[in-house]
């Protein structure tokens, strides 16, 4: 169907490589944390796409963590708390919990490779998924 497929346009962010020193662990950690759709490439890799189906990408082993927080990637979330608790759960460690005086709600988190991401409590997405049903 045409309506399920991400929309098309230059300069959209489409694609993230994750490193990785376990791909399976670090495939469930996004699975668990975020609800992150894993699949396998032709090639057999283990690759992921988001909630919405609008980003995809794959754990790639080999490559050093990206554990300094310099290029930060961040996850949109109705509920921070809730994301860092379901990070805790699935494995993860909090980094830099939301700062309360900040006018956006943010944290870090590292994922059981060591990278550095980002939870970004967007506003009145709670609100939304509450009414239309459609959450993690």
């Amino acid at each position: 169907m045409v309506e399920d497929r991400p929309e098309w346009r230059t300069g959209k962010l489409c694609y993230v490589e994750i490193p990785s020193v376990d791909v399976a662990r670090s495939a469930e950690f996004y699975q668990q944390a975020f609800g992150w759709q894993l699949r396998r490439r032709g090639d057999g890799a283990t690759s992921f796409d988001d909630t919405v189906g609008q980003v995809s990408g794959t754990f790639v082993p080999g490559r050093p963590p990206a554990a300094e927080p310099g290029f930060v990637i961040y996850i949109m979330v109705a509920d921070a708390q809730a994301a860092m608790d379901a990070v805790l759960r699935a494995g993860g460690r909090i980094l830099r919990p939301p700062d309360p005086a900040a006018g956006e709600v943010f944290a870090w988190f590292s994922d059981p490779g060591g990278n550095t991401m980002g939870i970004y409590q967007q506003p009145g997405l709670a609100q939304m998924e509450a009414e239309t049903g459609r959450h993690v």
